[in-house]
């Protein structure tokens, strides 16, 4: 009986040591985070094993998993929680970034515009725009990965093809990618 009340014990303490351990553990110090940060994502980034043939920079999404990995060095990633197009909006291939602009203006597309008359023809950047802080072109389609004012989208399909991400979140990948990255687009 005292064996086990001992091991009961001892699973005990170091649960609770494990516990106290995980809550030591401050993510922000390697992912750029600031102390105060707070994240309005659903789906918050976190680096993760990632095992692939890209070199590190690529952009790897994954629509499928309603993903956004950023490969790194070592066989890691930076994932990021996205949301991507809805039923019969969703697309694969490869592309690169072909612009980065910050606080973008958005003049919908003649396509949009024809299922959504209502839409404006044209709004100036700010936080209201549905382009967000950041937006990276990819290539010469009409896609984009760029932020949102709808966090709440993050992880489901709702967009017309493009692949949104919080605020927060693009303008970190904003920062960590340039003008010709690769992006792979799994769907």
């Amino acid at each position: 009986m005292t064996r086990v009340l001992a091991l009961l014990i001892a699973v005990f303490l170091a649960f609770n040591a494990r516990s106290a351990f995980a809550q030591y553990v401050d993510t922000r110090d390697f992912m750029d985070f600031s102390p105060n940060f707070t994240s309005a994502n659903p789906i918050p980034r976190e680096v993760v094993y990632f095992h692939s043939r890209y070199a590190p920079g690529t952009i790897v999404i994954s629509t499928s998993e309603r993903r956004l990995y950023l490969v790194l060095p070592n066989g890691q990633a930076l994932r990021y929680g996205i949301g991507v197009g809805r039923d019969g909006f969703r697309w694969g291939g490869v592309h690169r970034i072909s612009a980065k602009k910050e606080w973008p203006s958005w003049t919908p597309p003649v396509q949009m515009l024809r299922r959504r008359p209502d839409l404006p023809r044209f709004m100036k950047g700010g936080i209201d725009n549905p382009l967000g802080a950041r937006a990276m072109y990819l290539g010469s389609t009409l896609y984009r990965i760029h932020g949102s004012n709808e966090p709440e989208t993050i992880g489901q399909a709702v967009s017309s093809g493009c692949f949104r991400m919080t605020n927060e979140d693009v303008k970190d990948l904003y920062d960590r990618v340039s003008v010709g990255t690769t992006v792979v687009v799994n769907n």
